[in-house]
């Protein structure tokens, strides 16, 4: 099935301020009852007693369910992720609209307060998660692995922390295409020679990753992260060319053939991801751009005990290797690669990255200003 998760771009970023250290867990009745714990207040687990991860269980299981959203089966493994941790702790799973955006996550944390479909966790574009911070949706909470979470990908106080990542990648049908690109330069290059029919998962316009593929076509063509109109350029002379598909391009236009070159993220393509035979995925070797989703839980979250599990699970070595099953790269690789926690097979799927490029992760005002340059030439230079 083909992956359509546009994950929509973007929001208004706004700064992250220093914030307070972490609260003190509530009780509403004795501290010796789990069930006395108010989990919707706990910022963090303890050892023992009422808020360990223990109690966190109990509670969880009493609850007994958790509402997710905009989670398809094929997206990160998530399909597994789902049954592991319902197998797990016995905890039922409400998947809501699988195919949804970021900005619907967040819509749907607005509208459905108070309701029992409210989701209890959400993961967006950082951005998102920043500026539902600021809006006061998200609540605090630091998960037991939190030193494992490198500093730059996370909110001091843990309304929000990135769960996974990967890199923009080039993806090939090797047996239509006889040179595959291996960098972004060579598409503009061999274009007419190599019959290139070239596509975006989506319009830059209304999705970040699309977004994220004219970003790395700037920094590949003169450009950088604070000036993308190379990259606007690029894909007008492809276009121009002919090698241009504008099109939704994912596994299905993979399989039919309507497009043969994908700019996608590297998880999303590879190891099963468009499972076309001879599908070829490469890092390109002039441009390494990257980022990271973000998990967050909603304040008003009607199972807040569920949704603290939910994280733990994610952020245990069980949960960030499943993540590595599906191709994405774990924010706590580079620890768990440390302990020797890390699936090392898996590992050693992933696409390799280039040698000599220092990776490049846009900053949400880098992101916001690259949709303002996108949003106001792409139509006119390369078509709607």
């Amino acid at each position: 099935m083909a992956l359509q998760r546009t994950r929509v771009a973007l929001v208004a970023g706004v700064a992250v301020a220093s914030l307070a250290a972490v609260s003190i867990p509530a009780l509403t009745g004795s501290a010796g009852a789990a069930s006395a714990v108010n989990w919707a207040k706990v910022t963090h687990l303890t050892k023992s007693g009422p808020t360990s991860m223990a109690a966190l269980v109990k509670a969880a299981k009493a609850e007994g369910h958790l509402n997710v959203i905009a989670l398809p089966n094929n997206w990160a493994n998530y399909g597994n992720i789902i049954k592991d941790f319902h197998k797990k702790y016995g905890i039922t799973i409400n998947s809501e609209n699988p195919e949804g955006s970021s900005a619907e996550e967040i819509q749907a944390i607005q509208q459905d307060k108070g309701r029992s479909s409210d989701p209890d966790v959400i993961d967006v574009g950082t951005s998102y998660a920043v500026t539902a911070k600021s809006e006061g949706l998200l609540a605090p909470y630091k998960v037991s692995t939190w030193a494992a979470i490198p500093p730059a990908l996370k909110n001091p106080a843990g309304y929000w922390f990135d769960d996974y990542g990967g890199y923009v990648a080039i993806g090939c049908d090797t047996k239509t295409v006889k040179h595959c690109p291996t960098s972004l330069t060579q598409m503009l290059t061999e274009t007419g020679a190599q019959g290139y029919k070239i596509g975006i998962n989506n319009s830059p316009l209304t999705s970040n990753s699309a977004l994220a593929a004219v970003q790395a076509a700037a920094i590949a063509n003169g450009g950088s992260l604070n000036n993308v109109a190379p990259g606007v350029n690029f894909f007008a002379t492809l276009n121009k060319h002919g090698a241009f598909v504008n099109t939704i391009a994912d596994a299905t236009t993979a399989e039919n053939g309507s497009t043969n070159v994908i700019l996608w993220w590297d998880y999303l393509m590879a190891n099963g991801g468009i499972a076309l035979p001879g599908w070829k995925v490469t890092i390109p070797s002039d441009v390494l751009l990257g980022e990271s989703y973000t998990q967050a839980i909603n304040a008003s979250a009607p199972d807040p005990a569920a949704a603290r599990l939910w994280e733990e699970f994610l952020y245990s070595p069980q949960g960030q290797n499943l993540w590595l099953a599906g191709g994405a790269r774990p924010v706590e690789q580079a620890y768990m690669t440390a302990h020797g926690t890390i699936n090392k097979a898996l590992l050693a799927k992933l696409p390799p990255l280039p040698k000599g490029q220092k990776p490049q992760y846009p900053t949400t005002a880098q992101i916001t200003k690259a949709a303002a340059t996108v949003n106001s030439t792409w139509a006119a230079k390369v078509g709607s």
